[in-house]
């Protein structure tokens, strides 16, 4: 058995800790960007106190406040743009999964010039990047404990993660108390997609026994919680382990990668701009049930940490009990763009296809998206 495990982000984990970023943005730089999105930080208040405990640290701010879900790498270019105009040596990032991967592509574009997505395809390396301080507000993505960078070219409709270690956060904050804010049809969407990941890294062909661990883990904690922290957003009990669900999850794909499944759904929001977790509550089911025949004992293992029974079944039930049953054609998928998404899976999502259990020819994968419509 051999195996490398590397992950160095600060994790500080618990109620009420947003109020350290100041302190902890302190310890990397004097003058930060605050990325967040256009609308939300400012209605919460959460932008006002970071704001102010910035201020209390000696850190002084600017606001980028122009990301945006599924982000452009327009985005983050106009973001480094502000950021080396104001000076900026410190990055925090504040929101959900978007917000963070536009802040961690700010912080990595503020040293290195030119394409980013000359980076993402690796035409290009980059060794350096501004420090990042994460304030997650969404327990999805797990971006405050992986290095990946979701962006969507907005020429090409490609959309593929940035890579580099050096965009790890330095230190992540996250409070489950900033959670509860989110309407159910945001937190439904965002939860499910850090089941994902703890699903699809323990099935990737890449995963390691400590990962493998980790994400069963998370699956255990998102299956047993994700209905009731949606049932009573006062139940901090449950908030607390579906957050804790999300962060393994972002934290087992840095070593693991994802599998199938966001493979073929980034090329489905990457066109259709549609909610990052409704893509995969439409494509998951139908790409387990051709799954699961020729790689049976893993997923035998997931379903006795969601609660024991068959696979799909439990997998369904979830997603009806969460409001999320949907199909591709009911996100705005047409039934034209299947094509084009098979061909765009096999360019950006080569090593999603590759760390499947079972392997997925581009015929396979159009007649998967098909199923999903």
């Amino acid at each position: 058995m051999e195996f490398q495990y590397y992950l160095p982000v600060n994790l500080i984990f618990g109620q009420g800790k947003a109020d350290l970023v100041g302190e902890e943005t302190a310890r990397y730089g004097r003058r930060a960007l605050v990325v967040t999105g256009r609308n939300s930080a400012r209605k919460t208040g959460l932008l006002a106190r970071i704001q102010d405990s910035l201020k209390k640290a000696g850190v002084s701010s600017v606001v980028y406040d122009q990301a945006r879900p599924n982000p452009l790498a327009s985005d983050a270019c106009r973001g480094t743009a502000l950021a080396r105009e104001e000076k900026c040596d410190v990055v925090v990032a504040a929101g959900g999964g978007s917000i963070i991967d536009c802040g961690k592509a700010i912080a990595f574009l503020a040293k290195n010039d030119g394409d980013i997505f000359d980076y993402i395809f690796g035409l290009r390396n980059g060794s350096q990047a501004l420090p990042l301080v994460a304030l997650p507000t969404t327990c999805g993505t797990g971006s405050e404990g992986n290095c990946f960078a979701v962006l969507t070219n907005d020429g090409t409709g490609d959309k593929k993660s940035l890579r580099n270690m050096v965009s790890l956060p330095k230190v992540s904050i996250i409070d489950p108390e900033l959670m509860v804010t989110m309407p159910n049809g945001v937190a439904s969407s965002v939860m499910f997609d850090a089941l994902c990941h703890n699903m699809e890294a323990y099935l990737s062909k890449t995963t390691q026994p400590l990962v493998m661990q980790q994400a069963l883990f998370g699956v255990e904690l998102l299956s047993d919680n994700i209905r009731r922290a949606l049932a009573d957003h006062s139940d901090m009990e449950a908030w607390a382990r579906v957050c804790l669900g999300s962060t393994l999850g972002g934290m087992c794909i840095n070593m693991a990668g994802v599998a199938l499944p966001h493979g073929m759904e980034h090329p489905a929001s990457g066109l259709r701009d549609i909610m990052h977790g409704r893509g995969l509550a439409a494509l998951s089911p139908v790409i387990y049930e051709a799954t699961i025949p020729r790689a049976p004992e893993k997923f035998q293992v997931l379903a006795q940490h969601m609660g024991g029974g068959d696979f799909l079944v439990l997998l369904t039930e979830l997603l009806r009990d969460i409001g999320l049953e949907t199909t591709l054609s009911a996100e705005g998928v047409r039934k034209e763009d299947v094509e084009w998404m098979a061909d765009n899976c096999l360019k950006v999502s080569a090593a999603a296809i590759s760390a499947h259990p079972v392997q997925f020819d581009r015929e396979a994968i159009a007649e998967l998206y098909r199923r999903a419509m």
